[in-house]
């Protein structure tokens, strides 16, 4: 048992050594040495821990996806004093990596995304994660919709803002939007979602 939550641990490990390198110089310029040095493991380690650079990649890039779902997970807890609608805001706002602290890891998203674009290995687990926010955004709509919310509605609706929330982190990264600004388009975005016929957020 120990030596398997060393196992696990170790593997978090390379993974963050993976993210601080994507950062710094994009998915390319991550190499196995790179990585083992930053983590100050051997070689021998990462190769035990991973058979190749991709699947390497993969795994960093599910340690990514957890932290930034654990974020959103706890933004949409439900309690008295937080409608659907707001708890809707709050996970588009944690989706699209807007504030000041969430900048590096803006980065290191972007970055896998666009490697998943030539990597169906990376790709796959892309399309889980969205598929997953997209679910949670579309229950949320209905929740929040006055009456019961058509599906199709309820899911083009959810599509539309995850889509808007990823675009604009790329806006803000490359200083076209300020973080300020695109939490304006956020917020216009969510209004008049709430101001479309039949759909109003409960109160």
């Amino acid at each position: 048992m120990p030596k398997q939550v060393d196992h696990v641990n170790r593997r978090r490990l390379i993974a963050e050594a993976v993210c601080r390198l994507t950062d710094e110089r994009g998915l390319e310029g991550v190499t196995l040495r790179d990585v083992a040095t930053r983590a100050q493991v051997s070689m021998g380690a990462v190769q035990r821990c991973f058979r190749t650079k991709e699947e390497m990649l993969v795994f960093a890039l599910g340690h990514i996806s957890e932290r930034i779902n654990e974020r959103v997970k706890a933004r949409t807890v439900r309690s008295p004093a937080q409608s659907a609608g707001t708890a809707l805001g709050h996970a588009a706002t944690e989706i699209a990596l807007l504030r000041e602290d969430h900048r590096a890891e803006a980065r290191v998203w972007l970055a896998f995304v666009a490697q998943a674009a030539v990597s169906e290995p990376l790709a796959k687990p892309l399309k889980a994660n969205y598929a997953a926010l997209e679910e949670t955004f579309a229950r949320l709509i209905s929740e929040a919709a006055d009456g019961p919310a058509v599906l199709v509605d309820a899911r083009r609706e959810a599509r539309a803002l995850l889509a808007l929330a990823d675009g604009l982190t790329t806006h803000v990264l490359i200083g076209h939007l300020t973080p300020g600004e695109a939490q304006d388009v956020l917020h216009a975005h969510l209004e008049n979602l709430w101001e479309r016929p039949g759909r109003r957020p409960e109160s």
